[in-house]
């Protein structure tokens, strides 16, 4: 699931990946708005997030740009303005085929959960059905990790990470507390175990907050 951000704020983008990442995300950000129509065709994501408030110039040439083969249902566009957005440019947005209007100032709004609920409309049937999808931080750098789940129970889960070797020299049995696991529509914050390094790593379930791992247990029944 890409999703193409074209974002100057570090501090907006951290917004964004905090919230996206652990549903399985990946996200892959410019800082030109002409760089990123260079090569959203190769991307080919399947939403992109634009900050007006950045690009106040340029973001109505990206959408059009976009919008020649990418439909609304194909292709969610979601475009962060600032607090002095004229409303000539909002219906400029509307004529364009915008899916989403939202305001940057996105720090514990309920306007991402709103954003997410945009981008599932535009996921493939088969993406969509994705059930679960896992990041942490590495225990040692706090560097965030993601991949692929590979195999889940409700004791653990066997996972690949997108950078190979990233966990070849940490000792087996190092716990690793900063997890997100996204179990259907929930998420949840396991605390694991490593198991197993390489290519594919295991990771241990040890823990979970309250009754999250009654939470996942029913997942599992229902995928």
């Amino acid at each position: 699931m890409k999703l193409l951000l074209v974002l100057g704020s570090d501090k907006t983008y951290d917004i964004i990946s905090l919230f996206f990442k652990p549903m399985g995300f990946q996200l892959i950000r410019y800082h030109h708005v002409l760089k990123a129509m260079d090569n959203v065709d190769e991307i080919d994501p399947m939403g992109i997030i634009i900050s007006a408030k950045d690009f106040p110039r340029h973001w109505k040439t990206m959408v059009r740009f976009v919008r020649t083969e990418r439909p609304r249902n194909k292709c969610s566009i979601v475009i962060l303005k600032g607090e002095n957005f004229p409303e000539e440019e909002a219906n400029k947005a509307k004529a364009l085929e915008v899916n989403g209007l939202f305001l940057e100032s996105l720090e514990n709004s309920p306007d991402l959960e709103k954003i997410k609920t945009l981008l599932y409309r535009a996921l493939p049937a088969a993406e969509n059905k994705k059930p679960f999808a896992f990041v942490f931080s590495h225990p040692i750098d706090e560097r965030l990790i993601t991949g692929t789940v590979k195999t889940i129970t409700s004791m653990g889960l066997t996972f690949e990470p997108d950078r190979n070797g990233i966990m070849d020299r940490l000792n087996i049995d190092i716990k690793i507390m900063n997890c997100s696991l996204r179990a259907g529509k929930e998420i949840l914050s396991p605390a694991c175990m490593l198991r197993q390094a390489g290519k594919i790593i295991s990771l241990e379930f040890i823990s979970f907050p309250g009754a999250e791992k009654e939470t996942l247990e029913q997942s599992l029944l229902n995928f």
